[in-house]
């Protein structure tokens, strides 16, 4: 059995994988093509309460709420500020087998790249302001590197579960909001005995 140029061609294309790129706090990022579901234009995001800093809050995609991540926040970088270019790329993760719809908030769309995979090199284990955990490798951009994110862990619904777990247990158990509240209530009473 002889393959032939055109066979060889298609395996090499399916190797190649699509991916787009977009700027935060002045450095360039990149999500596989097969996780974006659309981008639109930054608008009116509605911040809710008891939520982590780096979301952003939510907003109504076609009668859908959806979680907005400003990703600076999360990598320790100051917050993102909107601005003329700014706009919330719809991407769907998978957390605990089921498909999460989500927005990434970014300063500026940039390209959709091809990327073998040798030219994608494994992420240093220094350097970056970005935990290692969450990226799956970098690829050249010019003269610098395109850090390409692991959505699955950089979009984690896990997170968000622990930090909710986190603020509804008081962090020392013998001290129930029960006893805060007769202790403030007390302080009060002493304060302005009438």
């Amino acid at each position: 059995m002889q393959i032939t140029r055109d066979e060889e061609n298609r395996v090499k294309e399916q190797d190649v994988q699509q991916y787009l790129t977009f700027m935060i706090a002045g450095e360039e990022y990149a999500i596989s093509l097969l996780r974006v579901k659309e981008i639109i234009e930054y608008d009116t995001v509605t911040p809710v309460p008891k939520t982590p800093e780096w979301v952003r809050g939510v907003i109504n995609l076609r009668g859908s709420v959806v979680p907005v991540i400003d990703l600076a926040v999360k990598f320790r970088l100051p917050a993102s500020v909107a601005g003329r270019l700014t706009c919330i790329v719809i991407t769907e993760v998978e957390c605990g087998g089921e498909a999460t719809i989500m927005g990434v908030m970014a300063d500026s769309v940039r390209q959709v790249i091809d990327l073998k995979p040798e030219n994608v090199e494994h992420p240093p284990t220094f350097g970056t302001r970005v935990k290692v955990d969450y990226l799956n490798g970098m690829a050249r951009s010019g003269k610098k590197f395109c850090l390409i994110l692991n959505t699955e862990k950089v979009l984690s619904t896990d997170e968000l579960l622990e930090l909710s777990e986190a603020v509804d247990q008081p962090a020392d158990p013998q001290l129930s909001p029960e006893p805060l509240v007769a202790a403030s209530q007390e302080a009060a009473t002493e304060a302005n005995p009438e």
